[in-house]
């Protein structure tokens, strides 16, 4: 399934809505990857979208749109002063919008924004909501199509080349500090052609494991010495992250042992709660995200633990998007087929440091498939 077929399917959702005309933007004060989900273009772009089954891009960048967008027609922003409002009263007047009809721009707009669309689409009614195109299209990006699914497997396989050899090296003591590690993770995602890592890698050595994401994110001070070290990193491959955490654990007490047993059966437990539906081959089999989430919360109270953090969540073009696998009452959501989402227990004490397990999942049509290779490493 390429970008056309994306765009059918919110065409789909726009007529039930009687929306007309669609405005998405992602600029610097505002970064939305739906454009990018939808187009293909990297970003800086407003994107429109008319019921006529037509889209327009405006992008700041021609030359990056001609080579990366998949769109009907590509206009530059300069053509329209490099103001949303001017190009989203000319892209109504492109389409042909008929006066009176309804016009969606991005949830995000502030109200002062709004009122600028509003004094400039006067015609029409401006419509800006949370449960709107933003929830739509997130539904959708929640669940991987064909063409995603692929990259994720090419991605995954780049990400477990780079752990196996991270471990290597650790054990090697080639790495010795945790900005060698980081580092070295950039420099290897860019061998592998990859657009850099999907987020600020953590490495946490024995003396800074204790907190769920390290501040700074990595130093100079030893990695993976005496205790427990955690290292959080994801890479990008055609605008999709991985994410994945390893700890290494050398010299451990038995109170940091048992945390890292811990985790590793909290991970057991959530991966085979998780699968469990799937495995009946049912078309409509699905499971609460929250359920999983409060399984392994269950698992770790009656062990006397807690886990400060949420068990996992989507990752796709956003490194954190739905579905999301935590306990909260307003947590909604479904694990369905062909969702990709992490796992990740973990445990932290001021004292004996912390340690985490995190891969990624793929729900398959008769179960579901740990897609990296993240590891404990005993050293």
């Amino acid at each position: 399934m390429g970008f056309i077929e994306r765009r059918e399917k919110l065409y789909d959702w726009m007529a039930e809505e009687g929306i007309n005309l669609l405005l998405l933007e992602d600029a610097e004060d505002h970064r939305d990857k739906a454009v990018r989900y939808l187009t293909g273009q990297p970003g800086d772009a407003l994107l429109f979208l008319s019921l006529a089954r037509k889209s327009l891009l405006v992008p700041w960048d021609v030359n990056m749109a001609n080579v990366y967008a998949d769109v009907d027609d590509i206009l530059p922003y300069t053509k329209f002063e490099l103001n949303p409002y001017v190009a989203a009263k000319a892209a109504a007047a492109y389409f042909k919008t008929p006066y009176g009809s309804r016009i969606e721009v991005p949830a995000q707009t502030s109200y002062p924004s709004f009122l600028k669309y509003v004094e400039n689409l006067s015609d029409y009614d401006i419509i800006c909501r949370d449960e709107g195109a933003k929830s739509e299209i997130e539904r959708l990006r929640s669940i991987k199509d064909s063409d995603e699914i692929h990259i994720y497997r090419i991605c995954s396989e780049k990400t477990n080349e780079i752990i196996d050899l991270i471990e290597k090296n650790v054990v090697d003591k080639t790495l010795k500090t945790e900005t060698d590690v980081a580092l070295f993770i950039e420099a290897e995602c860019r061998k592998r052609g990859c657009e850099g890592t999907g987020f600020s890698t953590l490495a946490a050595g024995p003396s800074r494991s204790f907190g769920i994401h390290c501040f700074p994110p990595y130093t100079a001070a030893p990695f993976a010495e005496k205790g427990l070290s955690i290292l959080d990193f994801g890479i990008v491959w055609q605008g999709y992250s991985s994410d994945v955490t390893m700890t290494f654990a050398r010299a451990l007490t038995k109170a940091q042992e048992r945390q890292i047993l811990l985790i590793e059966k909290a991970f057991d437990l959530a991966y085979n709660t998780v699968a469990g539906p799937f495995k009946s081959k049912k078309e409509d089999a699905s499971i609460p995200s929250r359920d999983i989430a409060l399984v392994i919360d269950d698992f770790f109270k009656k062990e006397k633990c807690f886990m400060p953090h949420g068990l996992g969540h989507g990752i796709g073009l956003d490194v954190h998007e739905a579905p999301y696998l935590r306990r909260g009452a307003d947590n909604k959501g479904k694990i369905e087929r062909n969702m990709i989402f992490t796992i990740e227990p973990g445990l932290y004490d001021p004292a004996a440091g912390g340690c985490r397990f995190e891969n990624d999942i793929l729900i398959t049509d008769d179960g579901a498939e740990i897609l990296t290779r993240s590891k404990i490493v005993r050293l």
